[in-house]
């Protein structure tokens, strides 16, 4: 059966929509691109083609038509939206949704806000950041000024991230918070080990995620991909390094 032009517009909006929550939410390449082809194929589209990086998404629905593009400019990770996009796919694939059910059913995943609330955010960070304070060693005396740096710290860069659209801006204000802290309970006789505090405070600052998806993006072959992701982590991770090292300079 032959596809109207319609139609193949439709189901190339779907792909689309389906590549960008995914990207947005923090997916890997390789698995952004293998969605939106198998999304193709199954309406009868087995020819499309896909070119994904970090900050957009180029598709076709063959080698002759005119690629659509879609620039991506925020992300962030939401993998609860990345499980819903494969489970909608895996719908697709198995002929329970038609092309305009399962766009509803994206749209409707694109503008839910499905993040935790940002006191679970900082409690959560708070934890961890004590939880590794003992995963490196340290004393339990160290438990709750890990935990205070760690959660202030976090605080700080979501707040500052939502205001100033500069994350290693953000990231370098919190880190230094974090240090400050630090210093302030060791100062104070509230903490023993300064070290092992800063270290496990700046941990849910870490953009692990994002390390892992560039390495994997490495070893599937989208260079491209793998080489922004690992930049956006090294400047992640320098943006830390340098609120750490200026509060290190003055101690």
């Amino acid at each position: 059966m032959r596809l109207s032009n319609n139609q193949i517009a439709r189901i190339v909006e779907l792909c689309l929509l389906a590549g960008e929550i995914m990207i947005k939410s923090g997916a890997e390449t390789s698995r952004v691109e293998d969605t939106m082809m198998r999304i193709a194929a199954s309406f009868g589209v087995p020819e499309a083609q896909s070119f994904v990086i970090p900050t957009g998404i180029i598709f076709s629905s063959n080698r002759e038509d005119r690629a659509k593009l879609v620039r991506v400019a925020e992300r962030s990770t939401d993998l609860e939206k990345v499980s819903i996009v494969n489970s909608i796919s895996r719908q697709i694939s198995n002929g329970e949704l038609t092309v305009e059910e399962a766009l509803t059913k994206l749209k409707k995943v694109a503008k839910a806000d499905l993040s935790y609330p940002l006191w679970l955010q900082i409690l959560c960070a708070a934890l961890a950041s004590g939880c590794f304070l003992i995963m490196f060693q340290g004393v339990w005396r160290d438990f709750i000024p890990a935990m205070i740096a760690g959660g202030i710290g976090h605080m700080l860069f979501i707040y500052l991230h939502k205001y100033i659209k500069v994350k290693f801006f953000a990231e370098g204000v919190s880190s230094l918070a974090i240090g400050l802290l630090a210093a302030l309970a060791i100062y104070s006789g509230f903490g023993t080990n300064i070290d092992t505090i800063i270290i496990s405070s700046v941990m849910p600052l870490v953009p692990g995620l994002l390390i892992t998806n560039a390495v994997r993006d490495l070893m599937d072959g989208h260079l491209m991909s793998a080489l922004a992701k690992g930049a956006d982590a090294f400047l992640t991770a320098l943006a830390i390094g340098s609120g750490i090292a200026v509060v290190v300079a003055f101690i």
